[in-house]
């Protein structure tokens, strides 16, 4: 034996289900500001929620936000959809995104091939 492990690793593939994009107002943005452009930013989330492209979202406890969960299949998507946006195009906003998919170690609870790997 050289030392070299014989397991050959399987190529990624992509499970993304969705991104979750992480919004917080930048440091010296004032609510004035934010609130100036609420009116066109809630009218464009509401248009996207209805073409599909959000799945849900939701206000920040702390109150300096939102989060989003995007149907998009990678960042880039999810990037492209919230830069676009009114509080974004005035360069108020922080993201954050993380894409997520299944949990895969419930394949463990289904016994499925791929669990046993």
């Amino acid at each position: 034996m050289t030392g070299q492990s014989h397991v050959q690793t399987q190529p990624s593939i992509s499970t993304a289900t969705g991104v979750f994009a992480l919004l917080k107002a930048k440091p010296g943005v004032t609510r004035e500001q934010v609130m100036a452009i609420m009116p066109a930013e809630i009218r464009a989330t509401v248009q996207l929620y209805l073409d599909g492209k959000i799945r849900d979202w939701h206000a920040r406890e702390d109150g300096k936000g939102a989060v989003f969960l995007l149907n998009t299949k990678d960042v880039a998507e999810a990037r492209s959809i919230m830069e676009a946006l009114p509080l974004a195009q005035q360069n108020l906003m922080d993201h954050e995104y993380i894409s997520v998919g299944p949990l895969m170690p419930l394949r463990l609870l289904i016994g499925t091939q791929a669990a046993k790997q």
